[in-house]
């Protein structure tokens, strides 16, 4: 079955995600994060499509591009095989670690822009981890256009610092409670994988044979891990 064909945006601007394959884990530790944001700088000046905003979650990433010569396309591909290359060097694996081709939505106006902004830039709220300024994996500081992520649009927007602030923290609060339970839920499934599997990276257990993978995933659902967790 063909490929659907990919809508284009007459404004240039695009919401782009990308997923782990199977939505496993595409950043083990603080160094992968760093090493997506460094070839997120080096193809935006390369290939010449402009990074507007980012978010780097666990398993996904959010983010807001303008691609003013049509080479959208060309810049995924360096920026996700060049990840991809690395990540699976260094851990020891192979095959997919992103799930199909990424996916992209035109924005057209001033108000999609404005929520694809605020959105993007309040997932970790949303996951439960932290409000968007405490952040450390997000374009959120990067307003005064001093780094690589171009900011111009954005504060034509918000001309003021303190009003583009108060709209992306705008939103529904996440209560005390469920930041903590996401917090706790985190950091002991990865306590159960070093304890009870003897190695601290998901990615490891791809490593392993058939028989020894197999009998991973039984004890850690065992632990108490859900298969959704494992999976990721």
């Amino acid at each position: 079955m063909p490929r659907r064909a990919r809508r284009m945006s007459e404004s240039g601007y695009f919401h782009v995600i990308e997923r782990g394959n199977g939505k496993q884990l595409i950043f083990e530790c603080d160094d992968d994060r760093r090493l997506f944001i460094g070839l997120l700088e080096k193809y935006s000046r390369e290939v010449g499509v402009s990074v507007c905003a980012y978010c780097l979650m666990d398993n996904h990433v959010h983010l807001l591009l303008h691609d003013g010569a049509d080479q959208l396309p060309v810049f995924m591909k360096k920026l996700n095989v060049s990840y991809a290359r690395s990540f699976n060097w260094k851990y020891e694996r192979s095959g997919h670690l992103f799930q199909d081709r990424y996916k992209s939505e035109p924005i057209e106006d001033d108000p999609y822009f404005l929520s694809v902004l605020r959105y993007i830039l309040r997932n970790p709220t949303k996951a439960g981890l932290c409000s968007p300024e405490n952040y450390p994996w997000s374009s959120f500081r990067m307003y005064d256009g001093q780094s690589f992520v171009d900011t111009t649009f954005i504060r034509e927007l918000f001309p003021d610092i303190e009003e583009y602030e108060e709209y992306i923290l705008s939103g529904p609060d996440v209560s005390d409670a469920g930041l903590e339970m996401s917090s706790k839920s985190d950091a002991w499934a990865r306590k159960v994988l070093s304890e009870r599997i003897g190695v601290e990276s998901g990615a490891a257990i791809q490593s392993f044979d058939r028989a020894r993978r197999d009998a991973a995933v039984c004890e850690l659902l065992k632990a108490g891990l859900s298969e959704r967790q494992i999976s990721r």
